[in-house]
């Protein structure tokens, strides 16, 4: 053991020998003070800095793995929607709805008999932006009779002298009630005027092109002309012997505010088109409307009035004498609480192929909207038609809406 023990000692003593006369790899962590100038000793040269490569160019950037901006067939769609994951995959859906028109007809009409129960309309909607320049819209009506395109249009926004441009399927800018849908009316049919004079209780409605133009003028004041060709197939109301024998139409409207609360709206049609009782006779169309609104800001929310009064003439050209025909009606709607509206109106008119024979009218409504979405109306009716005969009828109108229905005109 002794001598193990000596012998252990000895390789230690060489090891610290060992490790005294050779220099330490890397200086100590704290540095030395700094040597005075006199001591320092000779600068020694130091060893030449390799010198940095030329700069290489940039290289381009791997293209990404999207497709191009423009798809096949030019239609200038971003990209993006196109990418494996698109910003709103739903971007160019149009908005869809569904609008129900439910009525139960209960009294006597023996010149327009209706059915006790029916489901008077359904109306399917389409509409889009369908790019930064126009929008389009399409409307189609489920009926008894069949499928009817109601409306189908484009519309261009953005065009010079802010012009706006419409081209399809649309109601005719004549008057005002007869641009609004059945189911926007404030009652559960139309006036006379618009069944006497214009054919129907769809009114005039062709395909054809418009332009129109908003004016503004001195004091608020804004308006708005209309010019409006169309083919000129209108049931009971245009029946074009050629394709050269357009119908026509144009209106000036003038809107204004006055206050917060009121606002007044007033507007003058003029249109006609060949009639199809001989090949040159023709029909000529005059309106005067009036629209006056009282919605109050503050104080009263739920509380709104909206009285319309509407004029019409029509001079129909056919075999014997020329049938000039009138017509009108007026009506007031009040808002009486959040969800319930009074209205009454009264309806005198002419006949367009015997202006001889006329028809007056006077009811009463009571509407009450649980919802945006839905509307429960009822409605007394009384008219009493050429020849003295006397139709007493009360209505219950049911309307319901499923999904994104745009606005309707103002």
């Amino acid at each position: 053991m002794r001598s193990v023990s000596w012998a252990l000692a000895g390789v230690l003593a060489a090891g610290m020998a060992w490790g005294q006369e050779t220099p330490a790899p890397t200086p100590s962590p704290t540095p030395a003070p700094a040597p005075s100038p006199a001591a320092a000793p000779p600068p020694q040269p130091s060893p030449a800095a390799p010198q940095e490569p030329p700069p290489q160019p940039t290289p381009a950037p791997a293209p990404p793995e999207t497709p191009p901006a423009t798809p096949p067939g030019g239609l200038g769609v971003p990209s993006n929607v196109f990418s494996p994951n698109p910003v709103n995959p739903t971007f160019f859906n149009p908005a869809i709805a569904v609008i129900g028109n439910f009525l139960a007809t209960a009294g006597h009409n023996p010149v327009v008999p209706t059915k006790s129960f029916q489901l008077e309309e359904s109306e399917i909607s389409f509409q889009a932006i369908v790019d930064p320049y126009a929008r389009a819209d399409l409307f189609l009506s489920f009926s008894n009779s069949g499928v009817d395109v109601e409306e189908g249009y484009i519309t261009f926004l953005h065009l010079p002298w802010d012009l706006i441009v419409k081209a399809g399927k649309f109601k005719a800018q004549f008057g005002k009630i007869n641009t609004l849908h059945l189911h926007v009316l404030p009652w559960p049919d139309e006036p006379l005027p618009i069944v006497n004079l214009l054919g129907s209780e769809e009114g005039w409605a062709d395909e054809g092109a418009s332009v129109s133009k908003l004016i503004a003028l001195p004091g608020d004041t804004f308006s708005e002309i209309y010019g409006q060709v169309f083919a000129g197939n209108v049931d009971n109301l245009f029946d074009a012997p050629s394709a050269s024998k357009l119908s026509w139409n144009s209106q000036y409207r003038v809107y204004r505010d006055f206050g917060d609360d009121n606002n007044v709206e007033v507007g003058a049609s003029y249109g006609g088109g060949f009639n199809g009782v001989t090949t040159d006779t023709r029909t000529d169309l005059q309106n005067f409307h009036m629209v006056y609104r009282w919605k109050p800001l503050q104080g009263r929310p739920y509380r709104s009035l909206i009285v319309r009064g509407e004029f019409f003439r029509s001079v129909r050209q056919q075999v014997g004498p020329t049938q000039i025909a009138t017509g009108y009606f007026a009506s007031a709607d009040y808002q009486l609480a959040r969800r319930w509206f009074a209205g009454a109106r009264y309806e005198w008119s002419g006949r367009a192929a015997d202006a001889t024979l006329h028809d007056r009218g006077v009811s009463t409504a009571l509407t009450f909207m649980p919802s945006e979405f839905s509307v429960i109306r009822g409605e007394y009716r009384r008219r009493t038609y050429a020849g003295g005969h006397v139709a007493n009828e009360g209505i219950l109108q049911i309307q319901y809406a499923i999904g994104a229905h745009g606005a309707h005109p103002f």
